[in-house]
């Protein structure tokens, strides 16, 4: 089952999507609405609570994209009550363009980066057999709610950012349950959005290229993960098409578990607030940057994986104009 949030004639809604067709869900306005009841009605199932509402009106899906009403498939009330990370260095085929990055050109052939390093952890410790949890993954920060774009809106260009750059990444969606309990609500696809070239200068700058925006959706996908995703990561410049790469995610493509990176970020507490709701990115395989394309405001990022539905489409605003920057801070 595939959800979505839309805001028509200023009334927020929820459909499921089969096909074409959005069919809504009566009475409900949120996604988190719908997580929140199933968890006080002992209901436990996102799925099931969607179909316990039965179905609403049939909307025309295709009409509410270009009517660009898509909203985030599912956000909080309160932006500051929901947190946006991230964890890198997943994927089979991320190591390579990340490493290049890093690399120092005067060491000798066979010392490795940080960056091989930690990938070279996950893949011997990543995947442990039985309860026990493996190694410990890269983890970032991205900001709170404040910092996601829905689908079809511009992702922020900071003014003293240095690059914008696409990363096709499955993100996880959890809400925490009055008792603290994390309880995952399902997986979307999404643009994590970085500044590569601020990362590329030196690897301790990391955390500042991820406080970036972000997107992900139009569509939640509830249940399991598939064992393999398999999608396309595309960006146009003036309608035409500037490049396109293939990028895979899923356990079979990553050197860690789903189960392993959520240990690993709800292990602490701070991250188990009752109410709080977290999107959490799994990394990427595949990078523009790491064949040389440089975005500029106006390009248009389109990421698309047939488990996840309907396309991602975000373009690249223009350079914003920061007065803080001028004035910075002041005493009071």
């Amino acid at each position: 089952m595939r959800l979505i949030q839309f805001s028509r004639n200023g009334q927020r809604g929820v459909a499921r999507i089969e096909g074409a067709k959005a069919i809504t869900v009566p009475n409900a306005a949120s996604v988190i609405d719908l997580a929140q009841s199933a968890l006080v009605g002992n209901i436990k199932s996102l799925a099931n609570e969607v179909i316990g509402r039965g179905d609403g009106e049939v909307l025309d899906y295709a009409a509410l994209i270009a009517a660009n009403a898509l909203l985030t498939p599912v956000d909080h009330p309160d932006p500051a009550h929901c947190l946006v990370t991230g964890t890198g260095l997943t994927h089979l085929g991320s190591a390579d363009t990340r490493d290049k990055m890093h690399q120092n050109v005067a060491g000798a052939a066979e010392t490795l980066t940080d960056s091989m390093k930690m990938f070279k952890m996950g893949l011997e410790g990543g995947k442990p057999k039985g309860d026990q949890p493996g190694v410990q993954p890269e983890w970032f920060y991205k900001g709170d709610g404040a910092c996601i774009a829905k689908p079809g809106a511009a992702l922020e260009f900071p003014a003293f950012a240095l690059d914008g750059g696409e990363e096709p990444e499955v993100a996880g969606i959890y809400l925490n349950a009055p008792d603290g309990q994390p309880w995952r609500l399902g997986f979307a696809i999404g643009n994590e959005y970085s500044d590569h070239v601020t990362e590329k200068q030196n690897y301790l700058y990391l955390a500042h290229s991820k406080l970036r925006a972000c997107s992900f959706g139009p569509e939640l996908l509830l249940g399991d993960l598939p064992e393999s995703v398999e999608g396309e990561s595309r960006i146009y410049r003036d309608g035409k098409l500037l490049w396109k790469k293939a990028f895979v995610s899923g356990e079979k493509n990553m050197s860690h578990t789903i189960a392993n990176l959520e240990f690993h970020h709800f292990k602490y507490r701070q991250f188990r607030r009752p109410g709080d709701l977290h999107i959490h990115f799994f990394g990427t395989a595949t990078l523009s940057v790491g064949d040389g394309i440089v975005t500029q405001p106006g390009d248009v990022f389109e990421i698309e994986a047939p488990a996840f539905g309907a396309p991602l489409r975000n373009p690249l605003g223009a350079r914003a104009n920061d007065e803080f920057l001028i004035g910075g801070v002041k005493t009071l």
